[in-house]
């Protein structure tokens, strides 16, 4: 007799367990095969303790219907709670937005007082941003020139974002939802024109201003080679 398939794996975790859904089979075989194995693994579980489930589904692309009936159904076995789903798969949306939130958009012009330049991703000016001139990014500002107007990095509330200038002498720096005054003057002809990047530490609610040099240990993750 040939041996059943089996399509559904579980895998202890610490709070739970993880269920392996198989990406090979057809969505009605695996739905009947999580049913039959939840039923089983939870038959000896106290009514009080809540358990949490992890699904990883492969390659398997699940409509936002087809998600909710997993949920449901792992819902309806006594105290199972979805803690989260990973997939491998993204819709085309998703992947056109992380393209965007990813690029660089390469800029050469002044941002003149009364001007606002706002852009989606990274932006790279080559130029300078003058008194009343503004730029917003929702990724990092890279600034071949002076800053003198206002730099907002992170617009959609990343506040990993960095400013980076080739000289910085802004009227307002803003990362995310945290403001900067304008820097006194006087460290700047201290430093003199070194190229510098403003940042959010971690855990911190206030903008610090460092050598740019700092930045490919402080984030890493700007590399993207």
């Amino acid at each position: 007799m040939k041996q059943k398939q089996h399509f559904v794996s579980i895998k202890g975790t610490k709070d739970g367990f993880k269920l392996i859904l198989d990406d090979r089979c057809s969505y009605d075989i695996l739905l009947e095969e999580l049913d039959e194995k939840l039923s089983a693994s939870t038959r000896n579980e106290t009514e009080g303790r809540l358990i949490y489930v992890q699904l990883d589904v492969g390659n398997r692309y699940l409509t936002p219907d087809e998600e909710q009936e997993i949920r449901d159904l792992i819902r309806r076995k006594k105290n199972l709670v979805v803690e989260r789903i990973d997939c491998n798969v993204i819709t085309k949306e998703e992947a056109d937005e992380m393209r965007r939130s990813n690029q660089i958009v390469s800029v050469a012009k002044i941002i003149r007082s009364g001007q606002v330049l706002e852009v989606h991703g990274d932006l790279l000016l080559i130029g300078d941003i003058n008194p009343g001139g503004k730029v917003i990014a929702s990724g990092n500002i890279y600034v071949m020139g002076v800053i003198r107007g206002i730099a907002h990095a992170g617009a959609n509330g990343d506040t990993a974002a960095v400013i980076a200038a080739s000289v910085m002498k802004p009227s307002q720096l803003r990362i995310a939802s945290i403001v900067s005054r304008a820097p006194d003057q006087s460290s700047h002809k201290e430093k003199g024109n070194e190229m510098e990047c403003a940042y959010i530490e971690k855990d911190e609610q206030h903008i610090t201003i460092d050598r740019i040099q700092i930045l490919p240990n402080l984030r890493p993750n700007l590399s993207r080679v």
